[in-house]
């Protein structure tokens, strides 16, 4: 595999696998924010993937807890379907989570508590709350539909010499989420978020998702290592993927409830 740094030693973006789409020659010509934002939305992820992932969670004064995670996703049609367990440390171990785009544009969402015996569903309010107490939100945890929200390019800039859009999106009229504004610098040769920071109501971002490091996986490009930054309190949460496989024909039943309890 060909490890891409994006920058010099980077300081510090699902879920969460963003995924390298060759441009036609034509799509070197900037796109309109709303094509640019389809393009990222519908890039090729393949049609499922595999993960065994490290998650940090590291507070400002530097001392980290260590979770690990195996993932398993697949986009059927153009919906995505996702399916999280955690394997280690004790104290969550088991706990399971499944997203499920519906093709209405909403996304069914469950979490698995294995000291409850139970599942809940994830309702609407719910979704700006955090996800097992990272720095993600369960709205974080899934894609937002194109349609839903206003998409328009603000400008350029290079990020560690790699040249990329600056897309700016804004929910409409009517369309729920807690975020005001989610900016995203897109590499034009990857369509690949490579910064995106998170907007509630003011002037200045209070989230900051950030790529580390790209991989070419299958003749995929996939992000090993990114990062999740609360920009008030400084407290970050760091995934790192340690095995990557695509197109393994993952059958559509594990994407259940039954099997995120019994994993």
């Amino acid at each position: 595999m060909h490890a891409r740094p994006l920058f010099p030693i980077v300081t510090a973006l699902s879920a969460i696998l963003m995924v390298m789409t060759p441009f036609t020659n034509s799509a070197h010509a900037q796109p309109t924010g709303q094509e640019l934002a389809r393009m990222v939305h519908d890039r090729d992820v393949g049609d499922d993937m595999t993960s065994r992932q490290t998650m940090e969670l590291v507070p400002p004064d530097g001392t980290k807890r260590v979770r690990e995670l195996d993932i398993v996703a697949a986009d059927r049609e153009g919906l995505r379907k996702t399916l999280i367990r955690f394997t280690s440390p004790a104290d969550i171990q088991g706990t399971g989570f499944l997203a499920i785009e519906d093709g209405q544009g909403g996304t069914e969402q469950f979490l698995y508590l294995p000291a409850l015996k139970r599942t809940r569903r994830i309702v609407a309010g719910q979704k700006s709350r955090s996800f097992v107490n990272t720095d993600f939100t369960y709205e974080d945890m899934e894609r937002r539909p194109v349609e839903n929200s206003e998409h328009l390019i603000s400008g350029e800039e290079a990020l560690g010499g790699v040249p990329c859009w600056i897309l700016e999106s804004s929910p409409k009229p009517g369309k729920e989420s807690q975020y005001s504004l989610v900016r995203a610098w897109v590499a034009k040769d990857m369509l690949l978020p490579l910064r995106v920071d998170f907007f509630v109501g003011g002037q200045q971002p209070v989230k900051r998702y950030t790529v580390q490091q790209v991989e070419s996986i299958q003749d995929i490009w996939t992000e090993t290592k990114v990062v999740m930054e609360d920009l008030n309190s400084g407290h970050k949460t760091v995934l790192e993927s340690k095995e990557v496989k695509y197109n393994s024909n993952i059958h559509d039943s594990v994407f259940s409830q039954q099997t995120m309890e019994n994993w």
